[in-house]
């Protein structure tokens, strides 16, 4: 019997700034393409989430202000689950706005958004410009470095702490802070990522190897990836890599 990729999507409705509601999209077609079963569920505002119950949760960027009621929401009703999950090896992707949310805090001005602890980093908005653009980083999640491309738009600089490993290395972009050279966070199976565009269309390499992590498998390469392979090639063009 075919494995099957149980997917839980947070806060939905809130996080998808960047429609990047497309990375679950690539998801269960990477998944329905090879056979594999795909499962998607929902959790936003006031919801709680089983750990055991899914092999992947995703969440997207979302504005300031629906930021700030899924980062008091979730440290409420989802953080031990979270860590639940990840303590386990499920595969938790967080982009932009989520990522921000996967530390300690997010400093915004006078307000400070709590996070769910599950990394130890801290997001600041400090004086500056936006952080936006193409970008392209170099990170090795088994196999070799590979480059992820896609696009950051983000106020708030990310600071890692010295016992995390970044996701990559800045090849174009800024990253997460516009000065160390890094981008994104990666313990275990916990990734965190500025990039978006979305992320998962244009690298569904990256995809395939989420999945790989999540099910504990091996894909083998689909017959035809042509058109992906243009949409990263096209990614890695526009940030000049």
């Amino acid at each position: 019997m075919a494995a099957t990729l149980r997917v839980c999507s947070l806060y939905p409705e809130l996080m998808n700034i960047y429609a990047d509601r497309g990375n679950i999209a690539v998801l269960r077609a990477r998944c329905e393409w090879r056979g594999l079963g795909f499962e998607l569920a929902g959790a936003s505002v006031g919801a709680a989430v089983e750990p055991d119950a899914h092999d992947l949760f995703y969440m997207g960027g979302g504005q300031d202000r629906d930021q700030a009621l899924v980062a008091r929401d979730m440290v409420e009703t989802k953080r031990a689950a979270l860590h639940a999950a990840a303590g386990r090896g499920a595969v938790v992707l967080a982009v932009c706005g989520g990522y921000q949310l996967l530390g300690s805090e997010y400093q915004m001005g006078d307000e400070k958004l709590p996070g769910v602890g599950l990394v130890d980093l801290r997001t600041v908005r400090e004086p500056g410009p936006r952080l936006i653009g193409n970008c392209a980083i170099e990170a090795d999640l088994g196999g070799g470095p590979r480059v992820i491309a896609g696009f950051e738009n983000h106020g708030g600089r990310t600071y890692l702490g010295s016992s995390e490993k970044p996701l990559g290395k800045v090849l174009r972009g800024h990253g997460n802070n516009g000065n160390d050279g890094y981008e994104g966070v990666h313990r275990g199976n916990v990734i965190g990522t500025y990039l978006h565009g979305p992320l998962l269309p244009k690298n569904v390499w990256l995809a395939d190897r989420l999945i790989e992590l999540a099910l504990g498998v091996e894909l083998s390469p689909l017959a035809d990836d042509s058109m992906e392979d243009a949409a990263h090639a096209s990614a890695r063009r526009a940030a000049g890599v």
